[in-house]
């Protein structure tokens, strides 16, 4: 990103709203939604300042854009401002309760006007509404105006439910203050005033500012990466139904449809998951796109409002195909394939689903699930054992989604072709996995990869999922005595090597302990599981050597479990 294309600062709230400088929600953000849980959030915070307990407080990322630094639209960060307005709407309230009850009458009618002038807006001189500062959505701001800013009564009827959020938020604050106000010594005026000084001296903000859509979005890509969850599916939201708004003719009749179907979009998805399904879907009809320039291709592609309802329609039909892979228990998928898509949640790869949508969409269920092992083989050479980027893996899955998508390949075993670059041989397979250690944390993932190996060794189908089936150490995670051959230095390794575990019942289980293991074989010997028995059977003792030659072994057997033939 240019670094003529946005700034950044750190801003008091003083600074970011007492400057003369305005607001805007954008008319299709999300409507005010926060609650009683992040208000007391926001008090206790504020009253910690006040008491001293800490000089400031820290409120955030504010992401807005600007084209003449005047007026911002707030990109991200209008629930936290709504609230301070709130706030301060709330403490104005009190004040003007102290001149209607003759208390400084003068004094705070002045503090009242300057406190709202500051932090609310100016009047203007004709009318004497207020100019505000802060206008929000299409859906909040006359409720906001013609109720809350000039501190009308309220009226509770007939109101969407966000516009009974802003009440209540608002009427909280209002209580809050009122307790706050019951404690404080002196003249009541002067510590409201200076109860909205401080907050605006004390809330701190980092302000990222930028000049267009797209900068906005790789702001929110860049912190999303960066572990700070921010609204791109707002953000995507806002030029979808920006586009719209263009067509004057068609808009009025548009707009609600457009807002029903990106509802129930966005409703079954969650807005945390939508950037990563719109990317999906994106890649499966055979267009390649890295995440930061996802916007980039949607604003640039989807200009009118035929384009908008065509993409709402695509994601549509992909969206049932992308929940059968991120949640296969409730899908329609066969049972196998509900199997296979649960093995790749397991894994943790999401790289195939491109090629995977795309290939519900051309192939038949049997063929389907064919290329779904294929993906789910790859998976686990590629990513589980080798644990190679998977940033290579995703320009090799999606021009396998494009070949699909646009009719040049056309079977099962051309696209398996085609993923050859990202299917480790054999050798490099094997040698991965005898250095591979899977510690703490992979129990699950562990007891899948013994019963898959139990059942290409003996023919045993097992269930990974069987709650009496566990995990045992041959050598202990805690050993006390008994194994002095293994060295303190290499204990963990050794410990968290495939051949080091095998299946045992939980009843079992718990009668081998930390024990030495002369005294585990005999228990290991009488298993039900072939292969725990087996490493009783061969193995007299358990050494670094013995531990060893069993992971070789193991190797190759995985070798062969996990293969596609067609590339071996």
């Amino acid at each position: 990103m240019a670094t003529t294309n946005f700034k950044t600062e750190n801003n008091t709230y003083r600074k970011l709203i007492g400057n003369g400088l305005t607001y805007r929600i954008p008319p299709f953000q999300r409507d005010y939604s926060w609650g009683e849980e992040e208000w007391e959030d926001l008090w206790a915070d504020l009253l910690g300042t006040l008491s001293a307990e800490e000089p400031a407080h820290y409120m955030g990322y504010l992401v807005l854009q600007s084209e003449d630094e005047k007026t911002f639209d707030v990109i991200d960060g209008q629930q936290r401002l709504t609230t301070l307005t709130l706030l301060v709407l709330a403490a104005l309230k009190h004040l003007q309760r102290l001149i209607d009850e003759k208390q400084s009458p003068d004094e705070n009618s002045r503090r009242l006007d300057e406190l709202r002038r500051t932090y609310v807006g100016s009047l203007d001189p004709v009318t004497l509404a207020t100019k505000s500062k802060l206008t929000l959505n299409r859906n909040n701001d006359s409720y906001f105006q013609q109720y809350l800013v000039p501190l009308q009564r309220l009226p509770q009827r007939r109101l969407r439910l966000s516009e009974h959020t802003l009440r209540k938020g608002f009427e909280w604050f209002e209580k809050k203050i009122g307790e706050w106000l019951a404690k404080q010594a002196g003249d009541p005026g002067k510590a409201l005033a200076g109860l909205v000084a401080d907050m605006s001296d004390r809330l701190f903000f980092t302000v990222i500012n930028v000049t267009d859509e797209l900068n906005a979005y790789r702001v929110f890509e860049t912190l999303n990466a960066r572990g700070v969850k921010l609204s791109s599916t707002d953000l995507l939201k806002n030029y979808l139904f920006s586009v719209i708004h263009r067509d004057r003719a068609k808009r009025d009749e548009d707009m609600p449809q457009l807002e029903l179907r990106w509802e129930a979009l966005v409703g079954r998805l969650g807005s945390e998951l939508f950037p990563e399904f719109l990317r999906v879907h994106w890649l499966s009809r055979g267009r390649f796109v890295r995440h930061a320039e996802l916007f980039k291709a949607v604003r640039r592609e989807v200009t009118s409002r035929e384009a908008v309802f065509e993409l709402l329609r695509r994601l549509d039909e992909d969206l049932d195909r992308y929940l059968s892979l991120r949640e296969p228990s409730t899908s329609g998928l066969s049972p196998k394939a509900r199997e296979l898509a649960q093995q790749l949640r397991l894994f943790g790869v999401k790289q195939p689903y491109p090629l995977l949508v795309a290939a519900q969409r051309a192939f038949s269920p049997s063929d389907f699930e064919s290329l779904l092992r294929a993906c789910v083989v790859i998976s686990f050479r590629y990513n589980v054992i080798c644990g190679f980027s998977p940033g290579d893996q995703e320009p090799v899955y999606a021009s396998a989604a494009k070949g699909i998508a646009d009719g040049t390949t056309r079977t099962v075993a051309e696209v398996i072709k085609g993923l050859a670059a990202i299917y480790p041989s054999d050798d490099v397979f094997e040698a991965n996995f005898v250095d591979k250690v899977l510690t703490k944390g992979k129990e699950k993932l562990v007891r899948h990869i013994l019963c898959e190996l139990e059942k290409q060794k003996s023919n045993v189908p097992l269930d990974s999922d069987d709650d009496t089936m566990t995990i045992e150490h041959v050598l202990p995670q805690s050993p006390v005595e008994g194994w002095d051959a293994f060295g303190d230095q290499d204990l963990e390794m050794q410990t968290f090597r495939l051949a080091n575990m095998v299946l045992m019942r939980k009843s079992q289980n718990s009668q081998l302990g930390n024990k030495p293991y002369a005294e585990k074989r005999p228990v290991l010997r009488a298993s039900e599981f072939p292969m725990t028995r087996e490493l009783a059977e061969e193995n007299a003792e358990w050494t670094p050597t013995r531990l060893m030659g069993r992971q070789h072994k193991l190797a190759k057997l995985a070798g062969a479990t996990w293969r596609i033939a067609q590339l071996s």
